[in-house]
């Protein structure tokens, strides 16, 4: 049993699709995208700076497309619905919803423009941020985020927790760790996935209205409670929902476990969720698609546990 997983906002790195477009098709491919998605695509994944894809509006549609780009050029249209289940990671809930047959690229693309932006908006209106805390007992941990008066915007498995809110409550969080834990700030511009975006939801509610979309045709597992959705509409619907709702992340996990998953294929930018895999899923192997040299090694991967 194959899991295809698609990484979130922070998987981007400086210069990662320079070689990918040598290749004239995945050329091709980006500047499409980069009419639907709004975004210089090329530039962004090629030579824009470290603090320039950093930015909410420019990293969430670079990730969506680099992840859609790595999906074509692996051809996973073939695959056995017996056989593979999909799943994203916050943003990349957008890019699995695409190969699990709910939405078309275009559609991907142009929702993560609203997306992108709307969030972008909406963390620059009020000064937030978010920090993980890793470590400590997890009953614990959430207490102490509640206590400190922030919300446990990701949970990414056994030991990591995001915290997320305004920043003197990070702060205070940081200075007063739970026990045998770690408060590590991140480098965000928001408190994602907080009411902090309600804002951002309501643009995406009123761009989402006039999407027309499919029953999955894949096993696909929602960030809200690690659940398969089979409803094209409800997919959407919590899709749109997403922005003020905590990643569950570590629940997916668990339904990755149960459905007896033996690998995880992480698209591009690959590398963030097959880490966590490794702590989450012990004994489940995995391959991160990084560049296109390794794509050659996800087809036998792929072979090897969805074949």
């Amino acid at each position: 049993m194959l899991a295809i997983v698609c990484p979130g906002q922070g998987s981007q790195t400086q210069g990662f699709l320079a070689e990918w477009i040598s290749d004239e098709a995945s050329r091709a491919t980006l500047d499409t995208y980069s009419r639907h998605s709004g975004t210089d695509l090329i530039t962004h994944g090629t030579v824009s700076d470290t603090e320039t894809i950093r930015d909410t509006a420019v990293a969430q549609p670079l990730i969506v497309a680099a992840s859609l780009l790595s999906a074509s050029a692996l051809d996973l249209s073939s695959l056995d619905p017996a056989r593979v289940l999909y799943a994203g990671h916050s943003v990349g809930e957008v890019p699995a919803a695409v190969l699990a047959g709910v939405l078309t690229s275009a559609q991907a693309l142009e929702f993560i423009k609203v997306r992108a932006t709307s969030m972008a908006a909406a963390a620059a209106a009020v000064p937030t941020s978010m920090a993980a805390v890793v470590g400590g007992v997890e009953e614990e941990v959430r207490q102490a985020i509640a206590d400190a008066g922030l919300t446990p915007a990701n949970a990414n498995g056994p030991g990591q927790i995001v915290a997320a809110g305004e920043p003197d409550k990070l702060a205070t969080l940081e200075a007063n760790p739970p026990a045998r834990a770690r408060v590590i700030p991140l480098t965000v511009a928001g408190a994602f996935h907080t009411e902090f975006m309600a804002s951002a939801q309501q643009a995406l509610g009123a761009a989402a209205a006039s999407f027309e979309v499919t029953d999955p045709r894949h096993r696909l597992i929602s960030n809200r409670d690690g659940d398969y959705v089979a409803d094209g509409a409800e997919v959407l619907q919590r899709l749109v929902d997403q922005v003020t709702r905590p990643v569950r992340w570590d629940l997916c996990m668990e339904t990755m476990a149960q459905a007896g998953v033996t690998g995880v294929l992480e698209l591009l930018p690959g590398g963030t969720l097959t880490g966590l895999a490794k702590r989450g899923l012990k004994g489940v192997k995995s391959l991160a698609v990084k560049t296109p040299a390794d794509i050659a090694a996800a087809q036998e991967f792929i072979a090897e546990h969805a074949g």
